[in-house]
């Protein structure tokens, strides 16, 4: 056990996390997402697992060590749901909580069609399967700074 460190975060989540740099984007995938071939495409080549928790309660576990990149517009982003772009369904909501709550203010996730979405998921640092089962429980969350003291 360590200190301060959300208990939902594992040795492999908190690697990854510390080995991401500025501007790099981590994956949150729900159960169906095809995370073990897409991870194999990643800069950092493997799966890494929240297993048994929900999307929400993943990010939540990563908003608390991991910074937004306030530079960008798409420092968080939801795969769109497929023939109504514009629905937000629960489990997105609840996340798009979690990130107003990380944020202390509300900064409102992008939605990007499916196949992109999983284009620039291979394009990403990791991937993190959770065990969310509900449809469209994928997210990119974009690595920010933090700042020097004082």
């Amino acid at each position: 056990m360590l200190k301060g460190i959300d208990t939902r975060l594992n040795a492999d989540v908190l690697y990854a996390l510390r080995a991401m740099g500025h501007g790099d984007v981590l994956v949150v995938a729900d159960t169906n997402f095809p995370s073990d071939s897409v991870a194999r495409d990643t800069v950092l080549g493997e799966l890494v697992r929240m297993d048994n928790l929900t999307a929400a309660e993943a990010v939540a576990a990563i908003l608390s060590v991991m910074p937004l990149d306030t530079f960008v517009h798409d420092f968080a982003a939801r795969m769109e749901v497929v023939g109504a772009a514009d629905d937000v369904p629960p489990v997105q909501a609840e996340v798009q909580q979690e990130i107003d709550k990380a944020e202390g203010r509300h900064r409102a996730m992008v939605g990007i069609e499916r196949f992109d979405f999983y284009k620039r998921a291979r394009e990403a640092y990791v991937v993190v399967q959770t065990g969310e089962r509900r449809f469209y429980g994928c997210f990119l969350l974009r690595k920010g700074v933090i700042p020097p003291e004082g």
